[in-house]
């Protein structure tokens, strides 16, 4: 972990519940963020590209360590071809061309590095910034709920390569495995922003998890449909949403980490967590599944030096935004510094059997402005009493954001000790 700014203590805040010990927030007897993070992207240096990835993959390949490859324009793996990435590999995306990397339906990527040798994809602009280059698009054939099981991803892309969707939930779009996306998210005109990593109709039998998403201009990770589990990942200064779920995912995320800045903001939403099932209610199936998260032992943290200055400066949202005929269900999470930590669309009527469906327990709420309202709703007293039960085990705190999170902006690299309870670090070079 290279010049690792960021010294994190997040206490999991052990409480009993007269049976057993109850932890919150990410968790690991050894950190999973040594080694192969980076929080300072703009500081590495890499060698000049040697290779060229241009046009269509259309046969198995292999991108080696020895060389350094420049990724120009939107590059498509096609024809089921398997593209593998040993670790260590360095893929510096062109930023005039908005280089993109599409994995296509049938076709998949084995980007697998190690903890000491993590693959990277990055920016080929000297001073890089969010949104230099598009992003990775992994398509698969895994269920999604529009009419006719099949939609195309847009941002101005080849049509004909990008369709995802299918009947096959198992499928295997291959390995994504400690690897960082830095500075993707590209605005196109007329489509939006790229996302770092986008994931449509992706399979349960794909890998993805150790990945960290680093200032991206698009949404860090965007799931439409399919059935996919994430593990470790990281959304570090994202301008947009740090994970956008929707079109019938089905989702289970595990020990992540997100650390938002409160002066990015994106016009179209900059929260951690954005879960809907569609955007308009005639474009999909009803038949078909809703969109379904389940996430356990998240970090939801607002990197601020003064929380409550930011907040009264409009500059700090709400951490989480649920739709309608969404469900989720949220287990030992940390959310710390948000204005409030969840908004409910106003569309749903609050009653047992959509209560039912939107689960937050063995939560804490530390330093929010709120705890979870519906929108346009100043009354939140029916959702405190509901989710307040002590059946819930839910903890709420006003201490300061940094008893959860801080942030000395040093040069020092910490080593750190993850321990069931809580997270620590010691400032040993």
């Amino acid at each position: 972990m290279k010049n690792f700014a960021l010294t994190i203590v997040v206490s999991l805040l052990v409480y009993s519940n007269g049976t057993a010990q109850q932890e919150k927030g990410i968790i690991g007897f050894n950190s999973w963020l040594n080694n192969w993070t980076e929080f300072k992207p703009n500081k590495s240096e890499y060698n000049e590209p040697n290779q060229i990835i241009t046009g269509t993959i259309a046969v198995d390949s292999k991108l080696y360590k020895k060389n350094v490859y420049l990724l120009m324009g939107n590059v498509y793996v096609t024809n089921k071809a398997k593209l593998t990435i040993e670790p260590g590999t360095v893929i510096i995306a062109d930023a005039e061309s908005k280089a993109s990397l599409i994995i296509t339906k049938g076709a998949s990527i084995h980007a697998e590095g190690t903890e000491t040798d993590p693959i990277v994809f990055t920016s080929s602009r000297s001073i890089r910034k969010a949104g230099d280059w598009g992003g990775i698009l992994l398509l698969g054939d895994a269920p999604i709920n529009k009419f006719g099981n099949s939609a195309s991803a847009n941002f101005d892309l080849d049509a004909a390569f990008t369709t995802y969707g299918g009947s096959n939930s198992a499928s295997n779009s291959g390995i994504l495995r400690y690897v960082r996306i830095e500075f993707a998210g590209a605005k196109v005109k007329g489509f939006g922003n790229f996302n770092a990593l986008f994931l449509g109709g992706v399979g349960n039998q794909t890998s993805i998890e150790n990945v960290m998403v680093t200032s991206s201009g698009g949404d860090s990770f965007e799931v439409f449909g399919g059935d996919v589990v994430l593990n470790k990942l990281i959304s570090y200064k994202c301008s947009s949403n740090d994970f956008k779920f929707n079109y019938g995912a089905q989702v289970n995320i595990k020990n992540s980490l997100v650390i938002r800045a409160s002066y990015l903001q994106s016009s179209s939403g900059s929260r951690c967590f954005y879960a809907s099932s569609y955007d308009k209610k005639e474009e999909v199936d009803f038949s078909k599944k809703l969109t379904s998260i389940t996430a356990t032992n998240l970090t939801l943290v607002n990197n601020s030096q003064n929380i409550k200055l930011d907040m009264g400066q409009g500059l700090v949202r709400e951490a989480m935004f649920i739709a309608e005929n969404t469900n989720v269900d949220f287990k030992r999470t940390v959310i710390s510094g948000f204005n409030p930590a969840i908004i409910l669309d106003e569309k749903i009527t609050i009653n047992d059997e959509n209560l039912k469906k939107l689960k937050f327990q063995e939560m804490y709420f530390n330093a929010c402005k709120g705890n979870i309202f519906l929108e346009n709703n100043s009354n939140n007293e029916d959702l405190e009493s509901w989710y307040g039960n002590a059946s819930f085990f839910n903890v709420y705190s006003q201490g300061e954001n940094i008893e959860t999170f801080i942030d000395p902006f040093n040069d020092k690299r910490p080593d750190f000790r993850l321990n069931i309870g809580k997270i620590t670090a010691s400032k040993n070079d």
